[in-house]
């Protein structure tokens, strides 16, 4: 049986991920900082009061899970900022979330990951220089752009160890963080991320995909 972790798996593409891996057979350990009544009733082992954010949190994970087959590093948050309103506390809070919790997390669950392992970042194309054609969202583009480079670093430094790291955008998707707004539900979207997770192999390590299956541009 696959053992998954999933972060920020309490609503929306973490949720959906955590119903369809766990629904296949998969063994889910849904981690957030509060459970929802909608994960609970999945039936999976929730480990709660995990802020990606707070070192101490991150550092206590390892010893709550077992050997992974795969980490996705999901959590995520995105203000909609301008040029004229920005703020260098939501600035950083993105950063912190989009960018650090994902590299550090995965650094303190290295322990946990073995040779056939794969790290799952979900990233965003609107972390794409090359596809950026509208502006504005500056805290969410950058932090997203700083964890395509922690990803891209992270597949080069964990090859050695038989670790495959994939970059994954899951879709303009509609949940609570897009407003409700998107091209597709929560549940099209981890179908497509799932199909490229189970695609990934070493060879293929440290690409920036589509759910779709589109290669994307840096």
């Amino acid at each position: 049986m696959p053992t998954v972790a999933i972060t920020g798996s309490n609503r929306g593409i973490g949720l959906a991920l955590a119903k369809q891996l766990s629904s296949r057979g998969d063994q889910v350990f849904a981690l957030c900082r509060s459970a929802s009544p909608e994960l609970r009733a999945l039936g999976v082992q929730i480990i709660e009061n995990v802020d990606v954010t707070a070192l101490n949190h991150i550092q206590r994970v390892s010893s709550q899970l077992p050997k992974l087959d795969t980490l996705i590093n999901n959590a995520g948050v995105l203000v909609r900022d301008s040029i004229n309103d920005l703020s260098v506390k939501m600035l950083q809070k993105q950063f912190e979330v989009n960018a650090l919790g994902p590299l550090l997390l995965t650094k303190a669950l290295l322990p946990n990951l073995g040779s056939g392992s794969k790290v799952v970042i979900v990233t965003s194309r609107m972390g794409s220089i090359d596809d950026n054609t509208s502006g504005r969202f500056y805290g969410y583009r950058m932090s997203k752009a700083a964890v395509n480079m922690a990803g891209k670093s992270l597949s080069n430094d964990l090859h050695p160890q038989g670790i495959a790291v994939a970059l994954l955008h899951p879709g303009y998707v509609r949940t609570d963080m897009t407003g409700g707004n998107g091209f597709i539900e929560p549940t099209e979207s981890a179908r497509g991320l799932i199909e490229q997770i189970d695609r990934l192999t070493l060879s293929t390590s440290g690409s920036f995909w589509h759910a779709n299956g589109d290669l994307l541009p840096w």
